[in-house]
């Protein structure tokens, strides 16, 4: 089954720092076959305006392609003024409201301060629930103290939470096919 790692940001390094110590915790798990990046800094991504993805540039087809065609997802943001950043809602926006139904999902973030992990359950969660999408109950949320001076994961508790978040979700993942395969029986 393939994931598709989302770093929901167009700046910064802590994010893909997160995904990079998931993806080694992701290997571990036989439910996973495949593994694809998707660093929004490497697209041009149009707005999300209403039209039909047939409207949009070829890039920005591709990527919302790619994100529909996968399995499961795991989803890094950093926490930008209280909120998620607009490239990463901006995402969202453009894929089908259908494409990640009883797929799952499995969020770390990163922001300045503690407080600011409540953006996953007041923003995120909501946006993901909209999708009616499998959202891992343990998320990760990390804050600037967990990496060293060079953006290094520095902190074990971090990693075992990581850890933790890859072992649920090779679950996720194995149930989803279950809903989903029963779902196409059904319709």
């Amino acid at each position: 089954m393939k994931v598709v790692l989302i770093n929901g940001t167009v700046v910064g390094s802590k994010t893909k720092v997160l995904l990079h110590e998931v993806e080694s915790q992701l290997k571990q798990f036989s439910a996973i076959k495949e593994v694809e990046h998707i660093n929004l800094e490497d697209y041009q991504l149009e707005f999300a305006d209403g039209r039909i993805k047939e409207q949009y540039s070829d890039e920005t087809q591709s990527v919302i392609n790619r994100i529909e065609n996968a399995d499961g997802y795991i989803v890094a943001t950093p926490i930008f003024q209280g909120s998620i950043p607009g490239a990463l809602k901006n995402l969202f926006d453009l894929i089908s409201p259908k494409a990640m139904r009883y797929k799952p999902v499995s969020i770390l973030a990163n922001g300045g301060t503690i407080q600011h992990h409540l953006v996953i359950e007041n923003q995120l969660k909501p946006i993901l629930d909209y999708f009616r999408s499998l959202i891992t109950p343990n998320y990760v949320y990390t804050h600037s103290s967990h990496f060293s001076h060079d953006n290094e994961l520095i902190d074990e508790d971090v990693r075992g939470r990581v850890y933790e978040l890859a072992r649920v979700f090779s679950h996720y993942i194995t149930m989803s096919q279950l809903i989903i395969e029963e779902d196409h029986l059904n319709y």
